[in-house]
């Protein structure tokens, strides 16, 4: 190589040399007007209305179908695990003892929509169905309706979807339709033979504590989802709660009829809550619930309430 081709090239790499530390230099100015700008947009933006927030557009359920591709089964437990941490972060931010099947003050616009979309990419995803019928009533029990009816159109086969939409006709009062919900799915060659006399059960006593005893034993025992059973299992114990409260109402009207006066403590009517087969508390004699707190008077001993610690369910 000549001299006069060596020099070319050196003044060709060092050009390329310049070049490369200018452009480095402007990116890294870009990069720290970027970092700039965003500091101050965060410093200065106005607060965030915490309702038009939520507000954030999800893709229907048929357009998230179209672009996950061939993964929309991934994509369907995305939504599922979203749908969860939505409401989960709804009941940590209020702070208060909440059901699972009443949600009703913590405002879930968007919990329909997420299940809704999930059961789009994977219309066999009986979990989401089951989680929507025992959650969505209390917000809204059209959709509930409608996110079961569209399961049992997939899963025909599924008695535990007529189940979970007879149940919500059920808290509906509507024992004609629960009656004939649960005569359907009695059909199926799968359904267990309770659900033929959940259907009859519907018409002859629909509004009774039998039935809904009936209702969340067998919720109990069908779910997989450790939450339906738990709440399930609450109310189970709110059933018997009730039967006892019953009971300890009529020790407290015989003893007030018997003696003109309500009692001033339990202790005075231990030996006839004992007589009715109710636990007490040792050293007060108050009567305990399902959850072994004890029951409290309320209007000046003449009836009875659940204790503040209780665990049961009130409503």
């Amino acid at each position: 190589m000549t001299n006069a081709q060596q020099n070319s090239s050196d003044e060709v790499r060092a050009a390329r040399w310049r070049q490369t530390i200018i452009l480095s230099l402007l990116i890294l100015f870009g990069l720290g007007c970027a970092a700039g700008l965003n500091r101050w947009i965060e410093t200065n933006r106005p607060p965030v209305d915490s309702k038009m927030e939520e507000e954030k557009l999800y893709v229907t359920g048929a357009a998230a179908r179209r672009m996950s591709l061939s993964f929309n089964g991934l994509v369907a437990d995305w939504y599922w695990i979203r749908s969860l941490q939505y409401v989960g972060r709804k009941v940590i931010a209020q702070g208060d003892k909440i059901q699972l099947d009443d949600l009703s003050t913590l405002d879930l616009k968007l919990l329909y929509p997420l299940l809704d979309t999930a059961t789009t990419l994977d219309p066999q995803f009986i979990a989401v169905y089951e989680y929507g019928g025992v959650v969505l009533p209390s917000l809204n029990d059209e959709d509930a309706i409608k996110l079961l009816k569209k399961g049992v159109e997939n899963n025909p086969t599924e008695w535990s979807l007529f189940h979970h939409l007879g149940y919500i006709y059920w808290q509906r009062e509507d024992y004609q339709a629960a009656s004939a919900t649960y005569a359907e799915g009695a059909k199926l060659p799968t359904a267990p033979a309770w659900m033929q006399a959940m259907s009859a059960r519907m018409l002859a006593e629909g509004g009774s504590r039998n039935t809904a005893r009936e209702i969340y034993k067998r919720m109990y025992e069908q779910s997989d989802d450790e939450k339906i059973k738990g709440m399930a299992e609450l109310r189970l114990l709110q059933m018997d709660s009730l039967d006892e409260r019953d009971l300890i109402r009529r020790v407290l009207s015989e003893y007030s009829a018997q003696t003109g006066r309500c009692p001033f403590d339990w202790k005075e009517v231990a030996s006839r809550l004992q007589a009715v087969r109710l636990r007490l508390d040792p050293n007060t004699g108050a009567p305990l619930d399902p959850t072994d707190v004890p029951y409290a008077f309320i209007k000046d001993g003449c009836d009875v309430d659940l204790g503040n610690m209780s665990k049961v369910p009130r409503k």
